[in-house]
């Protein structure tokens, strides 16, 4: 029983996560906090991949539901096992939306924002390998929109932050579901034969 309230408390700590993601992806689209760069197409392409709103968002949603949900499922299907085996299917889906949502972020961070500058529209730092990163004097190429590179590293790097906490979370349920699927039948059978 103590496994289930690890995994209730691990699908307690995701919502907030996944809102955060959410958030942050959403933000990115409204660089300056204007919506005429989103709708004249003067956006980075990555946030279109949706890593923030899909992969560490509403991905995530489905193992913190499972999490919360496994006193349930374990009253119904009778064991804990049971409960355990689906909560790392759910850990594994969470593994694939938190791990999409890092690496889309993390290059996303590598290629630096899209922005207008002397020479137009165009990725500045595309081809840099991220050295703009620690070259704050650089920043400045970006004309349009205003402080877009502090907007872009900023959000990204909260993007890979909270990533990184829910594939650890995600990570922790799946081994916890593993062990308490697979060993804890064993445990119990030997509990019985040493009884007999």
């Amino acid at each position: 029983m103590c496994s289930l309230g690890f995994a209730r408390s691990l699908g307690f700590a995701l919502i907030p996560l996944a809102t955060c993601c959410i958030v942050a992806n959403v933000l990115l689209f409204f660089p300056d906090g204007k919506v005429n760069f989103v709708t004249e197409e003067h956006v980075t392409t990555y946030v279109w991949y949706f890593m923030g709103i899909g992969g560490g968002g509403l991905v995530m949603l489905i193992p913190a539901c499972v999490f919360l949900g496994m006193g349930k499922c374990a009253d119904s299907c009778g064991t804990d096992s049971c409960a355990m085996c689906g909560s790392v299917f759910a850990a594994l889906l969470g593994l694939a939306g938190s791990a999409y949502c890092f690496l889309i972020s993390a290059v996303a961070l590598l290629k630096g924002p899209y922005c207008f500058t002397v020479l137009g529209w165009m990725s500045p730092f595309e081809n840099d390998g991220g050295r703009y990163l620690f070259a704050r004097e650089k920043w400045s190429y970006c004309i349009q929109p205003a402080h877009i590179v502090e907007w872009n590293v900023t959000l990204l790097s909260i993007l890979l932050g909270l990533s990184t906490l829910e594939f650890l979370l995600c990570f922790l349920q799946l081994i916890s579901g593993l062990v308490n699927a697979v060993c804890r039948p064993c445990c119990y059978k030997q509990e019985y034969s040493l009884n007999a």
